[in-house]
């Protein structure tokens, strides 16, 4: 048994996002948003939900607050809903959507959490989607508008600010089909990849501007490594290779060495897919930022034998452990990112671990009302484990937070997969902390973890 401590300045919190959490979908002035608009589809949403009501955010802000003090959070991460502070994307803002904001943020203060604030996750505005959306060059303008607006209105009580969320789910929506918006299209998805990004750019820009006294601005990109499932067999290796540079590769290279690499812009040739790019657009993406926020879940593991793999995945031995959920377990991602970043990217900012969590399917409470979600926090612990690691070594990592602080909507899996410290009763609205929640507020007490290394990790 190995035990890690954690240093007394280290944050600990949990994420959230609007569109997950807040509900009030129609109220008070909020237009729709892409999801609003793709989860009223047919055989869009695994469970045919919507996030209409979700966890009642929108109403609940104060008892969920509450609850995060009550496990000891000291961060609560955040998003604003695009279309709850500008119905129509852009023009006129819904003076009901900001102070609902400053409601909420008012209240994350006086709960002696910090506030982390996340500009974009997801959720754009329908009406912006009507007019091209993230392939509309336009939007880098209209984005600019409303962080500028958010800039203003909160700069000086929000201390953290993230301009967007996983720029590869804006991706998934215009090239699988599988997020919203629903478009399949690869070359609509590079194109909004690099909108996405010079959005990016942009938010930068126009924070510098607002110079919010003590304020911090970066981005949140996830990493899902992808490794070969056979490291001796060349298809596998070369499938790796290039799942790796068209995910997190395609964000970290124009973001850190301000260009796209050779092998990622052959790859868009050759398929039809190159963005356009304007004179200047790599130098805007790459803007100095304060710090990186890590997303980081897992790792992927690519086969060129589609059979074999499948084969391996049946016998739940596919390079290591398995969860009761049925996903791999390989809590060693987090320290391989965090060395990957310093390694290829000679990153000199801070890093955040922004999100980290995993689902449950079945959870519910037992005769006594306890959600003994034992899976999360042995997963937890895991990348805990190798976050501490990783400090131990010097690696500059100073926070992490949990997905998620409650039970919410997960996108296109609805309310099918559970990955909150606390339980929803999504009928009820009830809420019961589980068992993953009181061990977490006792690790952020007492900063301590005691792990057992396994041979797989």
């Amino acid at each position: 048994m190995t035990q890690i401590q954690l240093p007394k300045n280290f944050l600990f919190g949990a994420a959230t996002s609007a569109a997950q959490i807040e509900g009030g979908a129609f109220l008070d002035g909020r237009g729709a948003s892409v999801w609003d608009t793709f989860a009223g589809q047919v055989g869009t949403i695994a469970d045919g939900t919507t996030p209409s009501v979700s966890c009642d955010f929108y109403h609940n802000y104060k008892e969920d607050l509450a609850l995060a003090k009550n496990l000891g959070l000291q961060s609560f991460r955040f998003s604003f809903s695009w279309s709850r502070i500008f119905p129509e994307g852009t023009g006129k803002a819904n003076e009901k959507g900001l102070d609902f904001y400053k409601r909420v943020i008012d209240e994350i203060h006086k709960n002696n959490i910090i506030p982390n604030a996340t500009i974009y996750h997801w959720d754009l505005p329908q009406a912006l989607e009507e007019k091209g959306g993230w392939i509309n060059r336009d939007i880098v303008q209209w984005y600019g508008e409303y962080a500028s607006l958010l800039f203003r209105e909160f700069g000086n009580s929000v201390p953290f600010w993230a301009t967007v969320n996983e720029p590869i789910a804006t991706y998934v929506g215009y090239a699988q089909g599988i997020f919203a918006p629903g478009h399949v299209s690869e070359r609509m998805g590079r194109q909004a990849n690099h909108h996405v990004l010079l959005s990016h750019g942009e938010g930068v820009q126009r924070f510098r501007q607002e110079n919010i006294k003590d304020g911090k601005i970066g981005i949140v990109v996830d990493i899902w490594k992808h490794h070969p499932y056979r490291p001796d067999n060349p298809a596998d290796c070369a499938m790796a290779e290039l799942e790796n540079e068209k995910t997190y590769r395609s964000y970290l290279n124009p973001l850190f060495h301000g260009r796209y690499t050779d092998a990622l812009l052959r790859y868009m040739e050759k398929n039809e897919c190159m963005p356009e790019i304007q004179d200047g657009d790599l130098e805007k993406i790459a803007r100095p930022m304060d710090f990186f926020g890590l997303n980081c879940y897992n790792r992927v593991v690519d086969c060129a034998d589609e059979n074999l793999l499948e084969e391996e995945r049946k016998k739940k031995h596919t390079g290591g452990n398995f969860q009761d959920n049925g996903f791999e377990f390989y809590p060693k991602a987090v320290y391989d990112a965090v060395k990957m970043l310093k390694k290829n990217y000679d990153l000199s900012i801070p890093i955040y671990v922004t999100e980290n969590g995993t689902p449950g399917f079945h959870e519910k409470p037992d005769e006594k009302g306890c959600i003994c979600d034992q899976n999360r926090i042995h997963y937890i612990k895991g990348f805990l484990y190798w976050i501490g690691k990783a400090l131990e070594e010097r690696y500059d990592i100073r926070g992490y937070y949990v997905w998620s602080l409650l039970d919410n909507w997960e996108w296109n899996s609805g309310f099918s997969s559970r990955y909150g410290l606390t339980y929803v009763d999504f009928d009820t609205q009830k809420r019961i902390i589980k068992e993953s929640g009181k061990w977490y507020a006792k690790v952020i007490e007492e900063r301590v973890i005691d792990w057992e290394i396994n041979v797989h990790e």
